[in-house]
């Protein structure tokens, strides 16, 4: 089963919008990807959708997110990498794949493209992931 860092800027349009990003999170609801997540990149997932949503839509979004926290397996963050991003919080995500033998599927291919080029992390927009699993999906069988 592939593993895979799903970076914030998926979550909140996967959980906001439909398209290939809600896709992403519903192969997380469906348990049918391994979503590897750090404490860092929890605590991201809920600020962003904090500061983003408001009133009802937060209220319906952070118990959305627990139950897909509840759907991930957490990643001990052992070994660090930063500062390989222009941005903090980019370093968390690419942390977190390092460490959890996962590619990173983000809308931010421009700056976190620096984890593919430096450390081997796949990083892949939704799209190219949703291909990649459906090209797998298509190929032959054991059976």
């Amino acid at each position: 089963m592939e593993r895979v860092v799903v970076d914030t800027n998926v979550l909140f349009e996967g959980l906001t919008k439909r398209g290939a990003c809600a896709s992403v999170v519903d192969l997380w609801v469906r348990q049918e990807v391994t979503v590897c997540v750090s404490t860092a990149v929890a605590l991201e997932y809920e600020d962003v959708l904090g500061r983003k949503l408001g009133g009802a839509k937060r209220a319906k979004a952070l118990p959305a997110l627990q139950a897909l926290l509840s759907r991930a397996e957490f990643v001990a963050v052992l070994t660090r990498v930063r500062p390989l991003s222009p941005d903090p919080d980019d370093d968390r995500v690419i942390e977190c794949a390092y460490n959890g033998h996962a590619s990173i599927v983000t809308r931010n291919l421009k700056d976190l493209r620096i984890a593919q080029e430096v450390l081997g992390v796949p990083v892949l927009a939704p799209e190219e992931f949703l291909e990649l699993r459906k090209e797998g999906d298509d190929g032959p069988s054991d059976g």
